[in-house]
């Protein structure tokens, strides 16, 4: 089934212990769309500023990805993010954010995309958000991502959100922030009782936990030999769960378990290389492969 998401397209500029770069192809949705786009048909909705190439969008498009929703904003310039990793390149320090296009940007949805079975709802601001489930009709899956940005400056906002979405994947520290439990464990249960059917909380580098009203499942992450930028590996964690999810039709415990497994493998290839550079490298059948290994690492 088709999917859709409603996120950020961006420039970014990274550094990290091993190299720096500037300029390159970033944003919640652009992750995320790629890495679904693997497993089925996406439409992407955002916005960019007179200043991002074409090229960008061609790339996107030479992968399957419907970008007919990208709104290119005269006047404007493109969301542009600035981070840098140290260490073992577990965080992002932010070092400097331009809004740019998305200062006043509300998201509209042509009306093919409004009755699409399932969406991602990136993270963004929780109005921003909630506009979209105003459009939406019909849908089968609807998920969502935030930060702690909107957990500190949008509570009211993001319960409303979450009182509408099915699903919510966000990080252990932002799962513990909203909740104020001390553990995932814990922080879990109260954000089902928020309105969420399940909730997936991404760990890192200790992997990500699903709970729902079936049950609950954990996995560690792929090891991977050479991290050389984390930058959107949890958006592409995100893509590979949604798209696999879409392509098999179904949002059972089972299908969500081997979801997780799909987008831990999608995003441990993300890493490998800065901005959509280690995804142009592979195809669906690499995915296929790893996880099949990921499988029998994780089988005893």
């Amino acid at each position: 089934m088709d999917l859709l998401v409603v996120g950020t397209v961006a420039f970014d500029d990274v550094e990290t212990p091993l190299e720096s770069v500037k300029d390159v192809l970033g944003g919640s949705a652009t992750y995320f769309s790629y890495a679904a786009s693997f497993f089925t048909t996406v439409h992407l909705v955002g916005a960019v500023g007179d200043d991002f190439p074409q090229e960008h969008l061609e790339l996107l498009g030479a992968q399957g990805i419907d970008f007919s929703g990208v709104k290119r904003i005269a006047g404007k310039k493109t969301f542009h993010w600035s981070g840098k990793y140290m260490g073992a390149m577990n965080a992002a320090e932010t070092l400097d954010t331009q809004l740019n296009v998305l200062a006043d940007y509300r998201p509209e949805l042509p009306e093919s995309y409004k009755t699409t079975p399932y969406v991602f709802l990136a993270n963004g601001e929780p109005v921003l958000q909630l506009s979209v489930l105003d459009q939406l009709k019909e849908n089968a899956l609807v998920v969502c991502d935030t930060m702690n940005l909107w957990i500190d400056t949008a509570p009211d906002r993001l319960r409303e959100v979450l009182q509408r979405v099915n699903g919510l994947v966000i990080n252990e520290d932002e799962a513990i922030m909203l909740t104020g439990r001390p553990n995932i464990l814990e922080a879990a249960d109260a954000i089902l009782g928020m309105g969420p059917g399940f909730v997936i909380i991404k760990r890192g580098e200790y992997g990500s936990y699903l709970r729902c009203s079936e049950g609950q499942f954990a996995i560690p992450a792929y090891p991977v030999t050479s991290v050389k930028d984390p930058t959107g590996a949890g958006d592409s964690f995100a893509g590979g769960v949604m798209g696999s999810l879409a392509a098999a039709g179904a949002t059972d415990f089972a299908s969500l378990k081997k979801a997780m497994a799909y987008g831990t493998v999608t995003a441990s290839f993300n890493v490998e290389e800065f901005s959509l550079g280690r995804f142009q490298q592979i195809a669906r059948s690499d995915l296929d492969r790893r996880y099949q290994e990921f499988v029998e690492y994780v089988s005893f």
